[in-house]
């Protein structure tokens, strides 16, 4: 059976945990499994890796910095390969160049292209355990490209997909998926079961579980997805198709402290104004989120909207860029907001989530800015100091209501 395993940095953060991990790799191999394991960078590493650019300049290169970054993951697969090795099992380590995973030239966020499986299929028939270094890939001029923050979830789905494997296990240092982060809440439950969306949800709101690219691969090939822990033999969580029986109210609530809001004032309330200033950010490689239009007032309006903090400045200068476009000469901005986020499935068909939500902040004091709904979410925009109590008190609020929080 072809397994696919991806280990995260906190598994791999030093030489006790590089062979705890290369023991459970060691136990599967000897049950006869084939493996390819995927590894991220040890620890800190990735940030460590930033900040020493940063000591060199403001400003780096986004290709520079992707040649970087990328070799926090080469070390790991080298050391572990080493390991292995020690153990009687063999393995060899491998880059994207080296194997073939194809990007797209965006420097820091590139997209999976296609990826090689000669090489790999090749090392399986030799009996190796294949590691592949999470998290990049090489565009169509031989350079290296990463994927984006946490996307070594994406290159091992990306990998179960093409090697037609039997599932894919995403290790960590927690048990699986909880109905909160357990760190910051006590009562956080762990689910057993989470749908394809409801997880997509939670990773696109917030939750650092897995990388919401990963989600969206799994369900589009239908990979089988497990979420599990590398310190424990617990089963974790299965991450699948909804289940054809009842859907829980509410699987889980998810902070996000990475959000800046953007207020465009006074601008022209007439027909083409919102897809101007879109279309501006767009071209720009800008995301939005959630956003908001004021009810027009002396022939204008104001338009606020979320992007993430890194795209704040970009998003302001494309608007200073854009002023005579637009025909707006005021723009305010919030980098210290969160956003808080409920997901569940079964919230289409059960009407009150939006009234427990909303009383669990009223009954803690805490103001909403903005708020945006789905069929499967509801998220409201709050001051970031008030987001961990605010999340705390929704939990509980729905826990005391005898919503079901988990499976």
């Amino acid at each position: 059976m072809l397994i696919v395993q991806k280990y995260g940095g906190s598994s791999v953060a030093n030489t006790n945990l590089i062979y705890n991990v290369a023991k459970r790799i060691q136990k599967s191999y000897s049950q006869g499994d084939k493996l390819v394991v995927v590894l991220s960078a040890q620890g800190d590493t990735t940030d460590e890796l930033k900040a020493k650019a940063m000591e060199i300049t403001s400003n780096p290169s986004k290709r520079e910095l992707d040649m970087l970054l990328s070799t926090g993951e080469q070390q790991s697969v080298a050391l572990m390969a080493m390991a292995l090795n020690s153990l009687g099992v063999p393995a060899v380590s491998l880059n994207a160049a080296q194997f073939g995973l194809y990007s797209t030239s965006n420097y820091g966020n590139a997209r999976i292209k296609r990826i090689d499986t000669e090489r790999i299929n090749a090392e399986l028939e030799k009996n190796n355990v294949v590691l592949i270094a999470g998290f990049q890939g090489i565009n169509r001029y031989g350079d290296i490209t990463t994927l984006g923050r946490g996307a070594s979830d994406t290159t091992a789905v990306a990998l179960a997909a093409v090697l037609h494997a039997a599932r894919c296990e995403i290790y960590s240092d927690v048990d699986g998926i909880f109905t909160a982060d357990p760190r910051a809440i006590g009562t956080a439950k762990k689910l057993n079961f989470i749908s394809y969306d409801e997880m997509l949800e939670l990773a696109s709101l917030g939750a650092r579980v897995l990388h919401n690219r990963c989600v969206e691969l799994a369900k589009k090939y239908s990979v089988v997805l497990y979420v599990k822990s590398s310190l424990t033999d617990d089963e974790g969580t299965l991450v699948g198709e909804d289940s054809k029986m009842e859907k829980m109210l509410v699987s889980g609530i998810a902070i996000d402290k990475d959000v800046s809001r953007i207020s465009v004032v006074a601008l022209k309330d007439e027909p083409g104004i919102a897809f101007k200033l879109f279309s501006a950010l767009a071209k720009e490689k800008i995301s939005v989120d959630i956003i908001l239009q004021s009810i027009g007032r002396n022939n204008t309006k104001d338009i606020s909207f979320t992007v993430a903090k890194d795209d704040l400045d970009k998003a302001l200068e494309v608007l200073e860029n854009n002023r005579a476009f637009l025909g707006s000469d005021k723009f305010i901005h919030d980098n210290k907001i969160a956003k808080v986020s409920v997901v569940g499935a079964g919230m289409a068909t059960n009407p009150g989530v939006a009234s427990i939500m909303f009383e669990a902040l009223y009954d803690v004091g805490v103001n909403i800015q903005m708020i945006s709904t789905s069929e499967i979410k509801i998220s409201v925009l709050i001051d970031e100091k008030e987001a961990d109590l605010a999340a705390k008190a929704i939990h509980n609020k729905f826990m005391d209501n005898n919503v079901n929080l988990a499976v």
